[in-house]
């Protein structure tokens, strides 16, 4: 994977969001950060890497549970200040630490306001 992009790290102090989608089913499956270090290593090893907020530190997605995430491919927004990364998910493909595909599996309920239905 090339790192050829410029990539705006400074306008959220030092990280950017990155958005994980499933290469073939384009179902997304979580969204992490990343500080210029985990993106060049992501760029390097082909797998996506994180930078942990909380933990300060980089976090290699699937290093433990065996389910990494390969990049097929790598998008920045037009502000070149978030990324999306298609990618195929190795192991038994349950990304989430709770054991579910995808980490967006809680629905909230939104009630839309008449004015903005018409």
């Amino acid at each position: 994977m090339s790192s050829n992009a410029t990539i705006d790290f400074a306008k959220m102090d030092g990280v950017v969001p990155a958005i994980v989608q499933d290469a073939a089913s384009r179902e997304v499956l979580m969204v992490g950060f990343f500080n210029e270090e985990s993106y060049r290593r992501t760029c390097e090893s082909g797998f996506v890497t994180f930078w942990s907020r909380t933990r300060q530190k980089l976090w290699m997605k699937g290093e433990t549970s065996g389910n990494r995430l390969r990049v097929k491919k790598a998008f920045t927004d037009c502000d070149r200040d978030t990324l999306l990364f298609e990618v195929v998910v190795e192991g038994d493909g349950l990304v989430c630490h709770e054991g579910t595909v995808t980490c967006f599996t809680r629905p909230i309920a939104i009630e839309v306001a008449a004015e903005v239905r018409a």
